[in-house]
């Protein structure tokens, strides 16, 4: 059974008469990467930061390991956070950013775990730098040792790849992916990037307009999104909005299929297909995917398809374009 370490029932907040948060409910268990993703202006970093208290929500219940949370020093130290900009202190060297959380709880041995920190987030060779000198990556590299000096349990990511280029983001995920793994850490990675959120999380929520729209594991919401926000965020850039009213086949490959099915469908039904959208991803290290592509023009070539797809055990599902955006 997975063990629960954030519950948040029904948390509201404003900002003035403008809502930020309203009825948020979502439940993040140990050893998760939870995402939670939205555009710009949707509430999610407001939310973060009504998680680690630098916000007070208006109303609400927030626990943590089953307790209702209060916002001691202690909640503070085993709940840490990245930011976009990394908030470093230039005047320190890297050695001593790391070492300065270290020094807030008065950590003797702080000087030798700031390096093995640095070591284990690759850094072991920049002690003596200083952020100027660092690029991007290497910053929020520093960043992350220093929010692992307290020992924490929960990592609280606010967009911390945003400032980031694409190798270099790859980079940072696939540290914090090691991270989850190796520390057993929590992690909770706020986002408007769904590529951000497919390539490290497990489970997501999507918010928008102050409200959790959509949420659950990962390849649920990937393969089969329900509000208009989250196709809109899986989709926008790859699906052709001019698509006529041509009838579309969704075909959903969920962990289990690995074979190449359109070659198949060729060879073996004699159908030639047009694909509008194709995308997988590696969730939970299964392979999950989907593609939409035109339906034949004749009925008995969908009927012929259609039978084909039942026989192999292939997830599928007809779409409009309307509902792809």
């Amino acid at each position: 059974m997975e063990e629960e370490i954030f519950r948040l029932e029904h948390i509201y907040k404003s900002f003035g008469d403008h809502p930020v948060l309203q009825d948020i409910s979502l439940k993040v268990n140990k050893g998760d990467i939870y995402g939670v993703l939205g555009l710009s202006g949707a509430g999610k970093s407001t939310l973060v930061r009504c998680i680690n208290g630098l916000e007070k929500f208006d109303k609400g219940e927030l626990y943590y390991k089953g307790e209702k949370v209060e916002f001691t020093r202690e909640y503070k130290r085993k709940v840490t956070m990245i930011f976009q900009q990394f908030n470093l202190l230039q005047q320190r060297s890297v050695l001593k950013n790391v070492e300065l959380a270290g020094e807030l709880i008065k950590d003797k041995d702080r000087t030798s775990k700031a390096k093995e920190l640095l070591k284990l987030v690759g850094l072991e060779d920049k002690f003596d730098s200083y952020p100027s000198q660092l690029s991007g990556g290497q910053q929020q590299r520093v960043a992350i040792a220093r929010a692992l000096m307290t020992e924490p349990e929960v990592l609280l990511c606010d967009e911390a790849t945003s400032a980031l280029d694409p190798d270099t983001t790859k980079s940072i995920l696939e540290l914090l992916k090691k991270l989850n793994k190796e520390l057993g850490l929590t992690i909770i990675i706020i986002s408007h990037q769904m590529s951000v959120i497919e390539a490290i999380c497990n489970k997501v929520a999507i918010i928008d307009k102050a409200q959790i729209v959509e949420d659950g594991p990962m390849h649920d919401v990937f393969l089969s999104p329900k509000a208009k926000i989250s196709k809109k965020l899986i989709y926008s850039g790859h699906v052709n909005t001019k698509l006529d009213d041509t009838r579309l086949i969704k075909l959903i490959f969920n962990g289990t299929v690995d074979a190449p099915i359109i070659t198949n469908i060729i060879q073996d039904c004699n159908i030639l297909v047009s694909i509008v959208y194709a995308d997988s991803k590696v969730v939970d290290d299964k392979i999950y995917g989907q593609m939409i592509f035109r339906l034949p023009y004749h009925d008995e070539d969908i009927a012929k398809l259609k039978k084909y797809l039942e026989l192999k055990g292939i997830d599928y599902e007809e779409v409009s374009k309307d509902e792809l955006s």
